[in-house]
């Protein structure tokens, strides 16, 4: 206890040495609330080492970053708060006893000088009630009495509000539950300071509550932890042990794990008991054992398909970028000839026309064979080469398998270019959707978000880019479900942005910078455009405002000039500026922003899964105008 005495008083002369004048209400008490401001800087102190140990670790809360975050929320937001406002009292009281700890003669004299309405400052520090007394035996009047409750009670409430908010800001890009081991220590040291001398402890509050305001800077000036240190903090380590038995390559299924699980490890073969075999002859020799092949793997069904994602083939996506190559399933080393398309004569009988873009005209058409409604888009290839990626691309988007995402079922020869057949999905596109009903709210654009970042992943996976992403390429069924549609597989060798002809790829007002400078396609460029299209649904304008016309939205978007429509009050609007970052390889990964939104989506009490938007009345749908050019 001596030595917490000694700390006390040292601290206080080095207070009074800071800032102690001479002037109303005392050269002591002035010091007191300088003490004050020097205690504050211990939780500050706090904030800021796990801001900086979050830069490292991410999101990775095992046991020894909890006790590291837990012993240093109790060390400098309780343990020596606690014990240096007991013992700043502790001091006080032996100066008004006598009973000087660690002052000189000359401080001891000061403290009997009297300044306005205070009197002797050791009596005023010292000697009076505690703020226990002062607060359930009153004793003063009304007004004197209120003037307390705000020194001992609302000052330390607002302290405690300013810690709270500091260790949440330390806990940005992240769960803020572990915020509690720094503010919840400090409430409690909040509240067992009550034995403190009222005069005191008002004081040192008075003191506290500017630093604890000031302590956000340092703590917003180190910042979040990178997305990709996030990113990295979510992968699961690396198993332990033997190595799982090997599988055959056609029987691999990467594409079906969980990605918040471990790795699926079949498990090894049994040993099956062989049947009796009488024994042959002695002269005969014994034929050799039957080879036993492991049953093939069968992978699980996926808990919930429209928010998991597989793991998709980096390279694979990387060459994918400059050309699309043969399919992701193709055997190695191997150069598959293209079959030749298949003119479809006379079965699909066309309705009428859905859309119209550069690429040629989305029909409404019925398939007389298999008396079904489809969407056939026609594309014109203008060389075998181009016919030939055109076949390969659309055969790896007939390998994506999302409940989500628009499926193919064919690709036919027409006189007018090459038909690609497709599910037709009824609904409305969520452009004319928010023209017509307003912004979405942000539970539906969190499911709306989720959903499409799950049909992109799987696409992605397959080795196949949107390119352009966009509102009016997302429909909404009458349901009220999202499902993502349009591909743009019609694109000719080394095209990025502009054909041959001058024809764009994905629309500008939706178009990632880099892809309209000149560079490839990425899925990090589709996930630009998703959350493009997020920002639409939530405001009702693109992220970078309207232009004039297209080539000026095209130079606004190589530019790279400032996002100006971005959402004010939406929960969304930080991950939206991070999905919506100049650079491709600061942006979260769709898996990353999955995971956000349902963290997000859990804490506000909604679930996942659900409608984006209100039932669409079968009357609207048909009243539409589906012929106007697809935007």
């Amino acid at each position: 206890m001596d030595a917490v005495l000694e700390l006390a008083a040292s601290l206080l002369s080095f207070a009074h040495s800071i800032f102690g004048p001479g002037i109303c209400p005392g050269d002591w008490v002035w010091a007191t609330s300088t003490a004050g401001a020097l205690i504050a800087l211990l939780p500050v102190l706090a904030t800021v080492i796990i801001a900086l140990v979050r830069k490292i670790t991410g999101n990775t809360y095992n046991l020894a970053t909890l006790i590291g975050f837990g012993a240093v929320g109790a060390f400098a937001a309780f343990l020596m708060p606690f014990l240096l406002f007991n013992g700043i009292s502790s001091v006080y009281r032996g100066v008004f006893n006598g009973e000087p700890v660690g002052f000189s003669a000359a401080e001891v004299r000061s403290f009997m000088e009297g300044h306005c309405w205070v009197g002797p400052q050791n009596e005023y520090l010292g000697g009076r009630a505690t703020g226990y007394e002062v607060l359930f035996h009153p004793y003063e009047t009304w007004p004197m009495y209120l003037l307390r409750l705000g020194g001992l009670v609302v000052l330390p409430a607002v302290c405690l509000l300013f810690v709270l908010l500091q260790a949440r800001a330390a806990m940005r890009r992240g769960p803020k539950w572990p915020s509690r081991l720094v503010w919840i220590p400090f409430a409690l040291m909040a509240l067992l300071s009550l034995p403190v001398e009222a005069n005191t402890a008002a004081h040192l509050w008075m003191g506290f509550l500017p630093i604890s305001i000031l302590g956000l800077v340092p703590v917003y000036v180190i910042g979040p932890p990178a997305w990709s240190v996030i990113q990295r903090s979510y992968q699961q380590p690396e198993p332990s042990g033997p190595p799982p038995p090997q599988q055959h390559p056609q029987t691999q299924h990467p594409q079906a794990q969980h990605p918040q699980s471990q790795p699926y490890k079949p498990p090894p073969p049994q040993q099956q008991i062989p049947k009796y075999v009488p024994p042959p002859p002695v002269q005969q020799k014994p034929p050799p054992p039957p080879v036993r092949k492991p049953p093939p793997y069968v992978p699980p069904p996926p808990v919930n398909p429209t928010l998991r994602e597989p793991e998709p083939d980096r390279a694979a996506l990387a060459r994918l970028a400059a050309d699309p190559g043969p399919l992701p399933f193709s055997p190695r080393g191997a150069t598959p000839q293209a079959p030749p398309i298949k003119p479809s004569g006379s079965r699909f009988r066309r309705v009428r026309a859905l859309g119209q873009g550069g690429f040629g005209t989305v029909w409404l058409a019925v398939d007389t064979q298999l008396d079904r409604t489809v969407a056939v888009k026609m594309a014109h290839a203008p060389d075998a080469e181009t016919e030939e990626r055109m076949l390969r691309e659309a055969r790896a988007l007939a390998a994506v398998h999302h409940p989500n995402c628009v499926r193919v079922y064919d690709i036919v020869s027409e006189p007018d270019g090459l038909g690609l057949v497709m599910e037709y999905i009824e609904g409305q596109p969520l452009a004319d959707r928010v023209t017509t009903g307003g912004p979405l709210d942000d539970v539906a654009v969190a499911r709306l978000w989720i959903t499409m970042a799950g049909a992109l992943s799987a696409a992605h996976a397959k080795g196949v880019l949107h390119r352009d992403v966009k509102p009016s390429n997302i429909i909404i069924d009458p349901d009220g479900n999202a499902h993502l549609i349009d591909f743009g597989i019609a694109r000719s060798k080394g095209d990025s942005t502009l054909t041959a002809t001058g024809m764009m790829v994905g629309t500008p007002d939706f178009l990632a910078s880099e892809t309209a400078a000149g560079a490839n396609a990425t899925p990090a460029s589709d996930a630009w455009q998703l959350a493009a299209t997020v920002s639409y649904a939530l405001t009702g304008k693109p992220p970078r405002g309207t232009r004039d016309n297209a080539m000026a939205a095209l130079m606004a978007a190589a530019k790279g000039e400032p996002l100006s429509e971005l959402p004010g009050r939406s929960a969304h609007r930080r991950l939206l500026m991070a999905s919506l970052d100049g650079e491709p390889a600061r942006r979260p990964t769709l898996r990353t922003v999955a995971r956000e939104l349902s963290d997000w989506l859990a804490r506000e009490g909604h679930t996942e899964t659900g409608p984006v938007t209100q039932i669409v009345r079968r009357k609207d749908i048909e009243a539409e105008d589906r012929t106007r050019p697809m935007r």
